[in-house]
Protein backbone atom coordinates (compact mmCIF):
# COMPACT_ATOMS: atom_id res chain seq x y z
CA UNK A 1 0.00 0.00 0.00
CA UNK A 2 1.40 3.33 -1.13
CA UNK A 3 0.84 5.54 2.16
CA UNK A 4 0.03 9.54 2.15
CA UNK A 5 0.14 11.25 5.95
CA UNK A 6 -1.88 14.12 6.62
CA UNK A 7 -1.45 16.41 9.62
CA UNK A 8 -3.85 19.12 10.77
CA UNK A 9 -0.96 21.71 10.33
CA UNK A 10 -0.55 21.48 6.81
CA UNK A 11 -3.82 19.72 5.68
CA UNK A 12 -6.77 20.71 7.98
CA UNK A 13 -6.98 17.08 9.05
CA UNK A 14 -5.33 14.19 11.10
CA UNK A 15 -5.44 10.93 8.54
CA UNK A 16 -3.46 8.73 6.38
CA UNK A 17 -4.22 7.51 2.98
CA UNK A 18 -3.28 4.02 1.83
CA UNK A 19 -3.87 3.46 -1.72
CA UNK A 20 -6.22 1.05 -3.28
CA UNK A 21 -6.92 -0.91 -6.68
CA UNK A 22 -5.80 1.36 -9.83
CA UNK A 23 -8.93 1.36 -11.56
CA UNK A 24 -11.32 1.62 -8.55
CA UNK A 25 -12.76 5.18 -8.33
CA UNK A 26 -14.64 3.93 -5.00
CA UNK A 27 -12.88 5.36 -1.89
CA UNK A 28 -13.87 5.06 2.13
CA UNK A 29 -13.11 7.28 4.70
CA UNK A 30 -12.33 4.68 7.81
CA UNK A 31 -12.05 5.54 11.56
CA UNK A 32 -11.18 2.88 13.41
CA UNK A 33 -8.27 2.54 16.49
CA UNK A 34 -6.81 5.65 18.48
CA UNK A 35 -4.83 6.74 15.28
CA UNK A 36 -5.19 6.63 11.70
CA UNK A 37 -1.97 4.67 11.54
CA UNK A 38 -2.20 2.32 14.28
CA UNK A 39 -2.19 -1.57 13.27
CA UNK A 40 -6.25 -1.51 13.72
CA UNK A 41 -6.40 1.35 10.90
CA UNK A 42 -3.77 -0.61 8.82
CA UNK A 43 -6.08 -3.78 9.57
CA UNK A 44 -8.91 -1.71 8.22
CA UNK A 45 -7.52 0.09 5.06
CA UNK A 46 -6.32 -3.47 3.94
CA UNK A 47 -9.74 -4.91 4.14
CA UNK A 48 -11.22 -1.66 2.40
CA UNK A 49 -8.30 -2.35 -0.44
CA UNK A 50 -9.40 -5.57 -0.58
CA UNK A 51 -12.90 -4.92 -1.61
CA UNK A 52 -12.41 -2.77 -4.35
CA UNK A 53 -11.80 0.29 -2.73
CA UNK A 54 -9.62 3.10 -1.62
CA UNK A 55 -8.97 3.68 1.98
CA UNK A 56 -8.40 6.74 4.09
CA UNK A 57 -8.40 6.67 7.78
CA UNK A 58 -9.34 9.48 9.77
CA UNK A 59 -8.44 10.18 13.47
CA UNK A 60 -9.41 12.78 15.89
CA UNK A 61 -5.51 13.21 17.23
CA UNK A 62 -2.21 11.66 16.31
CA UNK A 63 -2.88 8.80 18.67
CA UNK A 64 -5.67 9.42 20.98
CA UNK A 65 -9.28 8.33 20.70
CA UNK A 66 -10.70 10.85 23.03
CA UNK A 67 -13.57 13.24 20.79
CA UNK A 68 -14.27 16.93 22.16
CA UNK A 69 -15.47 19.33 19.54
CA UNK A 70 -13.82 17.68 16.24
CA UNK A 71 -14.48 19.97 13.99
CA UNK A 72 -16.80 18.24 10.96
CA UNK A 73 -15.33 20.51 8.34
CA UNK A 74 -12.15 18.42 8.59
CA UNK A 75 -14.35 15.21 6.80
CA UNK A 76 -14.78 18.28 4.25
CA UNK A 77 -10.92 18.08 3.52
CA UNK A 78 -10.86 14.88 3.48
CA UNK A 79 -13.53 14.40 1.00
CA UNK A 80 -12.09 17.42 -1.30
CA UNK A 81 -8.61 15.58 -1.38
CA UNK A 82 -10.89 12.24 -2.74
CA UNK A 83 -12.43 14.38 -5.24
CA UNK A 84 -8.68 15.65 -6.28
CA UNK A 85 -7.84 12.09 -7.05
CA UNK A 86 -10.58 11.09 -9.21
CA UNK A 87 -12.83 9.48 -6.74
CA UNK A 88 -16.49 8.97 -7.82
CA UNK A 89 -17.98 7.45 -4.44
CA UNK A 90 -17.15 8.20 -1.40
CA UNK A 91 -18.27 6.46 1.79
CA UNK A 92 -17.49 6.58 5.49
CA UNK A 93 -17.38 3.70 7.78
CA UNK A 94 -16.90 3.87 11.76
CA UNK A 95 -17.49 1.64 14.83
CA UNK A 96 -18.28 2.96 18.32
CA UNK A 97 -17.93 6.55 18.68
CA UNK A 98 -16.75 6.73 15.20
CA UNK A 99 -19.91 4.83 13.83
CA UNK A 100 -21.60 8.03 15.57
CA UNK A 101 -18.87 9.62 13.96
CA UNK A 102 -20.04 8.18 10.48
CA UNK A 103 -23.28 9.27 10.38
CA UNK A 104 -22.98 12.76 11.53
CA UNK A 105 -20.16 13.55 8.93
CA UNK A 106 -22.57 11.63 6.35
CA UNK A 107 -25.72 13.94 7.46
CA UNK A 108 -23.49 17.22 6.30
CA UNK A 109 -21.55 15.89 3.50
CA UNK A 110 -24.16 15.21 0.32
CA UNK A 111 -21.00 13.75 -1.19
CA UNK A 112 -20.80 10.49 0.89
CA UNK A 113 -22.96 8.28 -0.64
CA UNK A 114 -22.38 4.76 1.73
CA UNK A 115 -22.91 5.36 5.62
CA UNK A 116 -21.71 2.10 7.83
CA UNK A 117 -22.43 2.63 11.07
CA UNK A 118 -21.15 -0.36 13.69
CA UNK A 119 -22.68 -0.15 17.30
CA UNK A 120 -23.53 3.42 16.89
CA UNK A 121 -25.93 6.35 18.87
CA UNK A 122 -28.37 8.29 17.51
CA UNK A 123 -27.31 11.63 19.06
CA UNK A 124 -24.76 13.74 19.34
CA UNK A 125 -22.56 12.21 22.28
CA UNK A 126 -21.08 14.95 25.03
CA UNK A 127 -16.97 15.04 24.77
CA UNK A 128 -14.49 13.09 26.57
CA UNK A 129 -11.05 12.98 26.98
CA UNK A 130 -8.97 9.85 27.60
CA UNK A 131 -6.02 11.07 29.29
CA UNK A 132 -5.19 9.64 32.14
CA UNK A 133 -6.48 12.24 34.50
CA UNK A 134 -6.51 10.94 38.47
CA UNK A 135 -5.77 7.55 37.25
CA UNK A 136 -9.15 7.79 35.30
CA UNK A 137 -8.93 5.76 32.23
CA UNK A 138 -11.65 8.41 30.17
CA UNK A 139 -13.44 11.69 31.64
CA UNK A 140 -16.08 13.35 30.48
CA UNK A 141 -15.21 16.69 29.01
CA UNK A 142 -15.55 20.25 30.60
CA UNK A 143 -19.39 20.34 29.15
CA UNK A 144 -17.73 19.84 25.90
CA UNK A 145 -19.75 18.00 22.73
CA UNK A 146 -18.13 15.40 20.59
CA UNK A 147 -17.68 17.67 17.63
CA UNK A 148 -18.34 21.08 16.49
CA UNK A 149 -19.56 22.91 12.88
CA UNK A 150 -18.38 25.87 11.70
CA UNK A 151 -16.67 26.81 14.88
CA UNK A 152 -20.01 25.83 17.60
CA UNK A 153 -20.40 22.96 19.03
CA UNK A 154 -22.97 20.96 18.29
CA UNK A 155 -25.92 19.91 20.91
CA UNK A 156 -25.18 16.85 22.52
CA UNK A 157 -27.00 14.36 25.52
CA UNK A 158 -24.98 15.08 28.55
CA UNK A 159 -23.47 12.10 30.52
CA UNK A 160 -25.15 11.76 33.73
CA UNK A 161 -21.92 12.08 35.99
CA UNK A 162 -18.64 14.25 36.31
CA UNK A 163 -15.50 13.63 36.96
CA UNK A 164 -14.34 11.22 38.52
CA UNK A 165 -18.13 9.59 38.81
CA UNK A 166 -18.26 9.01 35.70
CA UNK A 167 -15.35 6.70 35.28
CA UNK A 168 -15.95 5.01 38.37
CA UNK A 169 -19.84 4.35 37.69
CA UNK A 170 -18.19 2.46 34.21
CA UNK A 171 -15.42 0.45 36.67
CA UNK A 172 -19.07 -0.67 38.84
CA UNK A 173 -21.12 -1.79 35.65
CA UNK A 174 -18.23 -3.70 34.30
CA UNK A 175 -17.42 -5.76 37.16
CA UNK A 176 -21.30 -6.23 38.02
CA UNK A 177 -21.56 -7.57 34.08
CA UNK A 178 -18.27 -9.59 34.26
CA UNK A 179 -17.17 -7.53 31.27
CA UNK A 180 -13.65 -5.48 30.83
CA UNK A 181 -15.70 -2.61 30.23
CA UNK A 182 -19.51 -1.41 30.35
CA UNK A 183 -21.25 1.81 30.29
CA UNK A 184 -24.73 1.12 29.52
CA UNK A 185 -26.64 2.02 32.63
CA UNK A 186 -24.50 5.28 32.96
CA UNK A 187 -26.27 6.30 28.79
CA UNK A 188 -29.76 5.11 29.91
CA UNK A 189 -29.14 7.16 32.99
CA UNK A 190 -28.15 9.55 31.13
CA UNK A 191 -31.27 9.88 29.02
CA UNK A 192 -33.41 9.00 32.17
CA UNK A 193 -32.10 12.15 33.61
CA UNK A 194 -32.19 14.25 30.46
CA UNK A 195 -34.65 13.26 27.81
CA UNK A 196 -33.33 13.05 24.36
CA UNK A 197 -34.02 16.46 22.63
CA UNK A 198 -34.44 16.84 18.55
CA UNK A 199 -31.44 19.42 18.83
CA UNK A 200 -29.21 16.60 19.87
CA UNK A 201 -30.62 13.87 17.16
CA UNK A 202 -28.38 12.94 14.48
CA UNK A 203 -30.15 14.22 11.30
CA UNK A 204 -30.09 10.54 9.49
CA UNK A 205 -32.42 11.83 7.33
CA UNK A 206 -30.07 14.17 5.30
CA UNK A 207 -27.50 11.40 4.50
CA UNK A 208 -27.67 10.36 1.02
CA UNK A 209 -27.18 7.04 -0.50
CA UNK A 210 -27.08 3.75 1.52
CA UNK A 211 -27.05 3.87 4.94
CA UNK A 212 -25.72 0.30 6.87
CA UNK A 213 -26.88 -0.21 10.73
CA UNK A 214 -25.35 -2.66 12.47
CA UNK A 215 -25.68 -3.97 15.99
CA UNK A 216 -26.09 -5.53 19.00
CA UNK A 217 -28.92 -6.84 21.68
CA UNK A 218 -26.02 -7.87 24.40
CA UNK A 219 -23.73 -4.30 23.30
CA UNK A 220 -22.91 -3.17 27.48
CA UNK A 221 -21.65 -0.25 26.14
CA UNK A 222 -24.51 1.45 24.92
CA UNK A 223 -28.66 0.54 24.05
CA UNK A 224 -27.29 0.31 20.07
CA UNK A 225 -29.77 -1.65 18.51
CA UNK A 226 -32.82 1.16 20.04
CA UNK A 227 -30.76 3.82 18.75
CA UNK A 228 -30.91 2.27 15.39
CA UNK A 229 -34.81 1.30 15.73
CA UNK A 230 -35.07 4.99 16.74
CA UNK A 231 -33.29 5.76 13.62
CA UNK A 232 -35.36 3.75 11.41
CA UNK A 233 -38.89 5.27 12.95
CA UNK A 234 -37.29 8.99 11.78
CA UNK A 235 -36.55 7.87 8.42
CA UNK A 236 -39.82 6.55 8.23
CA UNK A 237 -41.67 9.78 9.25
CA UNK A 238 -39.71 12.12 7.36
CA UNK A 239 -38.53 12.94 4.00
CA UNK A 240 -35.48 11.68 2.76
CA UNK A 241 -32.93 10.81 -0.21
CA UNK A 242 -31.17 7.49 1.16
CA UNK A 243 -31.99 3.73 1.81
CA UNK A 244 -31.25 1.98 4.96
CA UNK A 245 -30.45 -1.76 6.16
CA UNK A 246 -30.53 -2.64 9.38
CA UNK A 247 -28.61 -5.65 10.73
CA UNK A 248 -29.68 -6.42 14.18
CA UNK A 249 -28.73 -9.14 15.88
CA UNK A 250 -28.83 -10.76 19.23
CA UNK A 251 -25.26 -11.47 19.78
CA UNK A 252 -22.27 -10.08 19.17
CA UNK A 253 -21.29 -7.59 21.80
CA UNK A 254 -20.26 -3.92 21.07
CA UNK A 255 -17.19 -5.13 18.52
CA UNK A 256 -19.70 -6.22 15.36
CA UNK A 257 -16.78 -6.16 13.10
CA UNK A 258 -17.57 -8.61 10.20
CA UNK A 259 -15.07 -11.94 10.22
CA UNK A 260 -12.60 -11.20 7.72
CA UNK A 261 -12.03 -7.96 9.43
CA UNK A 262 -11.18 -9.37 12.54
CA UNK A 263 -9.25 -12.33 11.07
CA UNK A 264 -6.96 -9.45 9.76
CA UNK A 265 -6.41 -8.12 13.32
CA UNK A 266 -6.14 -11.25 14.62
CA UNK A 267 -5.13 -14.17 12.13
CA UNK A 268 -5.02 -16.67 15.24
CA UNK A 269 -7.78 -16.74 17.88
CA UNK A 270 -9.91 -13.52 16.68
CA UNK A 271 -12.98 -14.87 18.41
CA UNK A 272 -10.69 -14.74 21.98
CA UNK A 273 -10.84 -11.11 22.05
CA UNK A 274 -14.30 -10.95 22.30
CA UNK A 275 -14.02 -13.21 24.82
CA UNK A 276 -11.73 -11.51 26.79
CA UNK A 277 -13.74 -8.08 26.55
CA UNK A 278 -17.24 -9.59 27.27
CA UNK A 279 -19.31 -11.83 28.95
CA UNK A 280 -21.80 -12.39 25.75
CA UNK A 281 -18.23 -13.04 23.81
CA UNK A 282 -17.75 -16.11 26.59
CA UNK A 283 -20.92 -17.28 26.93
CA UNK A 284 -22.31 -17.38 23.31
CA UNK A 285 -19.09 -17.82 21.04
CA UNK A 286 -20.65 -19.50 18.30
CA UNK A 287 -23.34 -17.28 18.01
CA UNK A 288 -20.72 -14.57 17.61
CA UNK A 289 -18.97 -15.65 15.23
CA UNK A 290 -22.44 -16.36 12.82
CA UNK A 291 -22.98 -12.92 13.66
CA UNK A 292 -19.58 -11.93 12.54
CA UNK A 293 -20.08 -14.05 8.86
CA UNK A 294 -23.24 -12.79 8.17
CA UNK A 295 -22.32 -8.79 9.27
CA UNK A 296 -19.12 -10.05 6.61
CA UNK A 297 -21.59 -11.18 3.83
CA UNK A 298 -23.87 -7.81 3.61
CA UNK A 299 -20.78 -5.41 3.96
CA UNK A 300 -18.87 -7.01 1.57
CA UNK A 301 -22.11 -7.12 -0.77
CA UNK A 302 -22.42 -3.31 0.07
CA UNK A 303 -19.32 -2.49 -0.95
CA UNK A 304 -19.64 -4.28 -4.12
CA UNK A 305 -23.20 -3.40 -5.50
CA UNK A 306 -22.26 0.05 -4.11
Amino acid sequence: MKKQIFTLEKDGFIGAYYGGPEQSRKAVILMLGDSSEDYMARCGAAWVIENGCHALCMSAGKKDYGHHNLPLERFGKAIAFLKGLGMEKIGIAGASTTGMLALTAASYYPEITLTIAMSPSDFIMEGFYQDGKDGMAERPGDHESTVSWQGKPLPYLPYAYRHPEYWQKILEASKAGGDRIASRPMFDESERRHPLQEEEKIKVERIRGKILFIGAEDDVLWDTCRYIRRMEERLNHLPHACTWESLLYEHRTHFVFPESLLRRMLPVGSGLLVKMMFRAGREYPQACRETRLDIDRHLRAALKAW
